[in-house]
């Protein structure tokens, strides 16, 4: 009875054994972690799927003493032959004025925007600095360039004057370029502000996407 205990004993010891050998770090299996994958961004269009209308500054966008005086699109038959030569597509203006009798104050913002194909925008800035610079024959108007940090992809800014205007009312005029479109803000009046209308170029710029 004594050695069949014993037996018993021997085998259990030894199948404890082995199933302690079953669990031990050598045969568990260790699983890697998996991968994390990362999406990779989506590249972002060279062109503005946006209708012009949609890049339209809104009254929230401007000084709150201005009201709306016209908004439009523009029409292929208005466009000079060569803005049609280098490939204008559509476009939109809005325009804005604040009035002051008491003061003596009119003063307006006139936002214009211009779509064109990808590959004539820098030839379209040109056309319109060269406009800016070289005035119409008989013209008493001179166009001085403004400092400007960059708004776009390209820009440039101007106060124009009228030497036979006897008050010298100023004209600022923003122009930029980004992707497919081309802008031109133009502020003119008794009370102009060009850090107001530097805000607005900036905000339309970024109406651009």
């Amino acid at each position: 009875m004594k050695i069949g205990a014993c037996v018993i004993v021997i085998v259990m010891f030894l199948f404890i054994g082995s199933a302690g050998c079953l669990s031990s770090p050598a045969a568990q299996t260790t699983s890697e972690p998996t991968p994390l994958v990362t999406a990779s961004p989506t590249p972002e269009s060279p062109v503005s799927p946006i209708q012009s209308s949609g890049m339209a500054l809104q009254l929230a966008d401007i000084p709150s003493d201005y009201i709306l005086k016209d908004r439009s699109e523009l029409t292929y038959m208005e466009m000079s032959q060569l803005s049609r030569d280098l490939g204008w597509r559509e476009g939109y203006s809005v325009t804005f004025y604040r009035m002051n009798r008491q003061k003596f104050d009119m003063t307006g913002l006139r936002q214009t925007i211009d779509i064109y194909p990808l590959a004539n925008m820098n030839k379209v800035f040109d056309m319109a600095k060269e406009e800016m610079t070289s005035p119409a024959s008989g013209s008493t108007s001179t166009a001085y360039e403004l400092p400007l940090a960059r708004i776009g992809d390209a820009s440039i800014a101007y106060k124009t004057e009228n030497t036979n205007d006897l008050n010298h009312l100023p004209v600022y005029t923003i122009l930029f370029i980004k992707k497919n479109v081309f802008e031109k803000l133009e502020m003119g009046g008794t009370t102009t502000d060009y850090e107001a209308l530097k805000d607005a170029a900036r905000i339309a710029a970024d109406k651009i996407r």
